[in-house]
């Protein structure tokens, strides 16, 4: 686990990056190895990518990865994220029991299908101790070929053992804003 401004995911990936981010003269979408994430206060989570020519970019915006190289074209910073990072500590896990599950993230009034790749927790920010503020994020690899990375609350994850419903918006859900203390 890393409590850190600069951080690694909990495996690498393999991913696209838009040349228009690392190159004077870009040449579309380019293969790239992901491992590193980034969180700057008030700024879009930032990735750190090895290109097939070994240079190494770190703070890559998310909105610049893609899983393929022919993704969505249109894709701006409000789809691949909602909130922008709450300070410079986090963690990164991969929850096993997520672990490629299908999932439905809602942002920036749209809706979209992909699978769980990771969490990055906040740690140690002003909004994070407050359960009601309090968030993980979710990075989600979508059908069309891009990233978005959704607070918990903007996600429905499909269990087919386990969750009915579909992928239908529960309604009534209470938001925690209680914080329990044993003394």
């Amino acid at each position: 686990m890393l409590y850190t401004l600069v951080g690694e995911l909990p495996r690498h990936l393999y991913v696209w990056v838009d040349s228009a981010y690392t190159h004077q003269e870009p040449q579309g979408f380019i293969p790239a190895v992901w491992y590193g994430l980034v969180s700057y206060p008030g700024r879009c989570w930032g990735a750190t990518v090895l290109l097939e020519s070994g240079a190494i970019y770190r703070n890559v915006p998310c909105h610049a990865l893609a899983f393929n190289d022919w993704p969505e074209p249109e894709w701006t910073p409000q789809d691949a994220q909602t909130w922008d990072c709450y300070g410079q500590g986090f963690t990164t896990l991969e929850y096993s029991y997520l672990a490629d599950l299908r999932c439905m993230a809602r942002a920036n009034g749209k809706q979209w299908l992909g699978r769980y790749l990771f969490t990055a927790a906040p740690v140690g920010d002003g909004y994070s101790a407050y359960p009601e503020q309090a968030k993980e994020f979710l990075f989600i690899q979508l059908d069309n070929g891009r990233l978005t990375i959704q607070p918990t609350n903007h996600v429905l994850v499909d269990d087919k053992s386990f969750t009915v419903g579909g992928w239908e918006v529960p309604t009534g859900l209470r938001c925690q804003t209680d914080i329990f203390k044993a003394e």
